[in-house]
Parts: C-alpha cells; sequence; structure tokens
C-alpha cells in the first residue's frame, strides 16, 4: 500500500477517503435507494392531480372545491422540508429519512380512505410533511455518500426518478382508476414507500460524515467507511469529514445563517425559489395557456409532455456539466437560457411547428437549471449543516411553487395574453442567473477541524 495513502495517516479525511476509491456496489445501492425513494415522491405528489377529476365525479363537488386539497401537500412540503434538515443534523441521515419516507406511505394509505374533502386536505397536508423531508435528507445521504468527481451528476440523476414517478402517476392513474377508483390510486402510491421504508431499513447505513462530526465511537466509523468503500484495514485515529470542517456555532440552522455562509444562503433561497416560481407556473398553466391560443386538448397535452421530458435530458447534462465546470457558471447559464426560451415559446404559441421545439428546449433549460440546485446547495455547506442547507433552501423554494400557480391564474384574471405571461417568466429567470452568478464571488470560512475521539 502507498505509505502516503490517507488510510494510514495518523489524521483520515473522509471525502478524501472516498474520493480515492472506485465506486462501490454499496455506493450504487445508496444512489439506487434514493432514486427509487424520488420516484415515488413523484408518483405521490402528482397523484392528486390525476385524481381530482374521478374524485369530484364521485363526491359530487365543484373542481374549486378541491384547491384546498391540492394546495394542502405543496404547504406541508414546505414545512416538512423546513423540520426535517435541522433533525437529520442532529440526529442523523437514516432515521430521519426513514420516517420521513414512512410517514408519506402512511398517510398516502389513509387519504385512499378518506371520505370528505376536510379530511382527504389533512391526509394530504401530512403526506406533504413527510415528501417535503425526505426530499433533502435523500440528497444529503446520497451527497455524503458520493465521489466529489461525480456528485453532482450522481444527485441530478437522483432527481430524474421524481420526473419517472410523476409521469408513472399518469399512465397508473390511467390504468388504476377505472379498475379500483381513484382511491387505488393513493394505495399504490403507499406501497412503493413503504417498501422502500422496510428495505432502507436494513440495507442503508448513518453516513461516516455524520459520524465523524457527532463523534461516534471510532470504531464504527471505521466499519461504515469499510463497508461503503471495500476498503480494508484503516490505522487513522482521527478523522475529518472534509476539507472544510467548520464548527457548528449554536446549531445547523445558525451555521447556514452565519456571517460566513448568510449571503450564499440568501442567493441559494432566491436562486431557487425563482426557478420553483417558473416551473411551477409553467407547469400548472401551460396547458390551458396553449389550449386558450387555439390548440385542441390533446394537442396542449402533448405539447406540456415535452416540457419534462426535455428537463429530465437537461438535468442529466447539466449534473455532468457541473462535475467538470464551475457549477455556478453552468447553472447561472441554464437560467438564463430558460427565460430566453420561455419568452420564445410565448412567442410561437399559435404556430404548431415551433411549439413542440420550443417546448422541449424551455424544459431543458427549466429543468436542468431547477433540479442542479440542491447538488450545489449540498457541495456549498459543511457536514454540519449540509441538510439543514439543501432542506431550508428548498422548503423556501415550495412557497415559490404556491406563488407560481397562483400567480399564473392571477395574471389570467388580469386579461394578459399567453405571450405576456410566458415573457413575464423571463424576469425571474433572469433574476436566478444573476443570483446564482453573485453567490458564485462569495467567500466561506474554511478553517481545518480534526475530529479525534
Amino acid at each position: 500500500m502507498n505509505p502516503k495513502s490517507p488510510s494510514l495517516a495518523d489524521t483520515l479525511n473522509v471525502q478524501q477517503f472516498i474520493d480515492e476509491r472506485p465506486f462501490s456496489p454499496y455506493q450504487w445501492l445508496v444512489f439506487a435507494l434514493t432514486f427509487l425513494i424520488m420516484v415515488a415522491d413523484g408518483f405521490d405528489t402528482a397523484a392528486i392531480g390525476f385524481v381530482a377529476p374521478a374524485l369530484t365525479r364521485e363526491w359530487g363537488v365543484a373542481k374549486l372545491a378541491l384547491g384546498p386539497v391540492l394546495s394542502a401537500s405543496l404547504i406541508g412540503m414546505a414545512i416538512g422540508a423546513l423540520v426535517a434538515g435541522p433533525c437529520a443534523d442532529r440526529f442523523g441521515r437514516k432515521p430521519v429519512l426513514l420516517l420521513s419516507v414512512l410517514a408519506f406511505g402512511l398517510f398516502s394509505l389513509a387519504s385512499g380512505y378518506a371520505d370528505s374533502i376536510t379530511s382527504l386536505t389533512v391526509w394530504r397536508f401530512l403526506t406533504g410533511l413527510g415528501l417535503g423531508a425526505a426530499t433533502p435528507i435523500a440528497t444529503t445521504l446520497l451527497s455524503e455518500s458520493s465521489p466529489t468527481r461525480r456528485r453532482s451528476l450522481l444527485l441530478n440523476g437522483m432527481f430524474c426518478g421524481f420526473t419517472l414517478g410523476a409521469a408513472a402517476g399518469g399512465f397508473g392513474a390511467a390504468v388504476i382508476i377505472p379498475e379500483f377508483g381513484w382511491r387505488g390510486v393513493f394505495v399504490v402510491g403507499a406501497a412503493i414507500p413503504l417498501l422502500l421504508a422496510a428495505i432502507s431499513l436494513f440495507l442503508l447505513r448513518e453516513s461516516p460524515r455524520f459520524m465523524v462530526i457527532r463523534q461516534w465511537p471510532i470504531d464504527t466509523v471505521k466499519a461504515a467507511l469499510r463497508h461503503m468503500t471495500g476498503a480494508g484495514e484503516i490505522s487513522a485515529t482521527r478523522f475529518t469529514p472534509e476539507d472544510q470542517a467548520t464548527k457548528a456555532p449554536g446549531s445547523s440552522v445558525a451555521l447556514i445563517l452565519s456571517p460566513g455562509f448568510r449571503t450564499g444562503t440568501l442567493m441559494l433561497w432566491l436562486t431557487y425559489f425563482m426557478g420553483v416560481l417558473v416551473f411551477y407556473l409553467i407547469t400548472s398553466w401551460l396547458p390551458t395557456l396553449i389550449k386558450d391560443s387555439g390548440l385542441t386538448l390533446r394537442q396542449a397535452s402533448l405539447m406540456t409532455a415535452l416540457f419534462p421530458l426535455g428537463g429530465a435530458l437537461g438535468t442529466v447534462l447539466c449534473g455532468w456539466l457541473m462535475d467538470r465546470l464551475n457549477p455556478h457558471r453552468v447553472i447561472g447559464a441554464a437560467y438564463f437560457l430558460a427565460g430566453v426560451f420561455v419568452w420564445a415559446l410565448g412567442q410561437a404559441v399559435g404556430h404548431a411547428d415551433y411549439l413542440p421545439p420550443l417546448t422541449f428546449i424551455s424544459g431543458f433549460f427549466v429543468g436542468a437549471s431547477l433540479v442542479s440546485m440542491p447538488a450545489l446547495a449540498a457541495a456549498y455547506y459543511p457536514t454540519q449543516g449540509r441538510a439543514s442547507g439543501v432542506a431550508w433552501m428548498l422548503g423556501i423554494g415550495r412557497f415559490g411553487g404556491i406563488l407560481g400557480a397562483v400567480l399564473g391564474g392571477l395574471l389570467l384574471q388580469l386579461g394578459m395574453g399567453t405571450a405576456s405571461i410566458l415573457g413575464v417568466l423571463a424576469i425571474p429567470a433572469l433574476i436566478g442567473a444573476a443570483a446564482v452568478l453573485y453567490k458564485d464571488a462569495v467567500r466561506r470560512p474554511k478553517p481545518a477541524l480534526a475530529l479525534s475521539h
């Protein structure tokens, strides 16, 4: 063995130790499980939209009466993310992730037995708590299990599971509702996360970097590293989780809002908020906007389907580029081009030849810019505050989604045309580009800290 290997040094840098070894079967397992959790998350998040028409027919209620049901899970997701991050930084990634997945599985099951709008609203809010909590903790766990050289690609690939799950929700609902009714969609949506929670309980392990921060027994840390990387004996007696380990000032939330991180944190919030606003306004209103411009409902549906397809491809490419270039500039360029092509999409409404490629390209850049943000946040924060940093960015961003859905309806009521509404979306996209590029100039403290046992 090379005598300069970190495994023989007195102090071992955990991230460097992971970086210097091949991607192991266990790391593939972490990726697979977090990917499937995102698939379940996407399925459950999209389920209520596919269930709504059958629900209104069975209960004989107006579509407007479903407004609280549709928004309840979004509010729950925001709160779930804000609460889960600090909990994961205190109690661990694995227990909070398992609890989150178990929660949205159980409450989705309960949604299938709701007997009124009020009870369904409550169950969807509680489901949203679990959904909102699972995403940032899965991001954190995969980030801390991945080598730096491919972290962004892996995280963005994980988030493609959400898109796949949302699409599966549509196909699944088309099969399930005619045979078993709308309640069957929630039951299927519950079975997947409950199964994943059981599997993860036995196969997932706690993040070694969290173990170091919380000063777990040294033999436990070594065993976790050997299991993760397949390495042999580790003789180090002291550990540091990464190159820049920082003592948290009181709590993880205090850390991400401390002077060294505050500006970067605010820029992450602003960038993600703007991206979610654009995404939710487009996905909520694009079919209506296109249909109102003269196309048939079938054409509008097909055009809208191209948007997430482009986003999935853009997400993978953006992650690949982030691992090779300055990630801030990659995301900044994606936000800028998202604004340009969303504006162009508005100008093309009514022109059938231009709509398909522009819808696809707009989705490509909107999806790439938005979905790449958790990877950027995970790389920005140290282990002590990583889960809180990612979770609070996602939680704040959820309010951008609520605003986007409301803003679309408001602009329509004001009499704005399709071109004008999509043109307005160029503004938040450009603000997002400016904010992430400004963050690139923000420095964070980099004191080295070795943690001994």
